[in-house]
């Protein structure tokens, strides 16, 4: 029996993600089906289910084509994902220009994530001249957007006083909220807040928090800065962070 996505599942991305949790390989055949009839949606996640080989065989060049037709069809995370293939040379040779000219077009347009990657890219001086007063306004645009990445790099700024006027107390809310938005880093960076605030039990809630959503950069990093805390509650969640780290290295 043939598996039919209908048109609005298609569109209904909670349910799409459902369906790719449940049954990989049947969702991608719907997806794939819905792209080739047109669904600009469906192109666009057809692309990321390539890119990442859920569901079907991994094929970055051909998720690159992908983007590339739901892109040129206005679809702005298509245009963000070609920006990030890019970027990082996924299915194409590496080249941060133009993944900055794909994030700045769907930036231009309002999506955060790519106001995000534009200014990550402006804050390295990657594919772009330097500008850390421009990626720092960007920042503050997709955090006010509700990007959670973004509010936790808006609270570096404010706490560093970097091209603007040092505010701790904005740091901190920005912190909170990223931290309640989800990211890791946001949670790290929260956590040292109200640690330095005494609110220790708070902190290692936070700290486990970024330990369970955390990369592996992030947790090698991440576990350094803690064994050189000099409360033991603190000091002891280094070995969990390593711990987890080792799980994540591959091979």
């Amino acid at each position: 029996m043939s598996y039919q996505l209908r048109r609005e599942e298609v569109l209904d991305g909670d349910r799409l993600k459902a369906m790719l949790e449940e049954s990989p390989a049947r969702a991608a055949q719907a997806i794939l089906l819905a792209a080739r009839e047109g669904v600009v949606d469906a192109q666009a996640l057809l692309g990321q289910i390539l890119l990442d080989g859920q569901g079907i065989e991994q094929d970055q060049p051909l998720a690159v084509r992908w983007f590339e037709i739901a892109a040129r069809r206005g679809h702005l995370m298509a245009r963000n994902m070609l920006g990030r293939c890019h970027e990082h040379g996924w299915g194409c040779v590496a080249d941060a220009s133009i993944a900055a000219g794909h994030y700045r077009v769907a930036a231009d347009a309002g999506l955060d994530w790519a106001i995000y990657n534009y200014a990550n890219l402006l804050a390295t001086g990657r594919g772009v001249i330097e500008d850390q007063a421009q990626a720092l306004n960007l920042y503050r645009r997709a955090a006010e957007l509700g990007h959670a990445k973004s509010m936790n790099l808006l609270g570096r700024y404010l706490e560093e006083g970097r091209d603007c006027p040092a505010d701790p107390q904005a740091a901190r809310d920005w912190y909170r909220r990223s931290a309640v938005g989800g990211d890791f880093r946001g949670q790290f960076s929260y956590a040292a807040v109200v640690a330095d605030e005494g609110n220790i039990d708070e902190a290692v809630a936070w700290l486990r928090k970024a330990l369970d959503g955390g990369n592996l950069k992030f947790l090698r990093v991440a576990s350094k800065a803690l064994s050189m805390s000099s409360d033991p509650r603190i000091h002891v969640l280094a070995a969990e962070y390593q711990q987890r780290a080792r799980e994540l290295t591959p091979g």
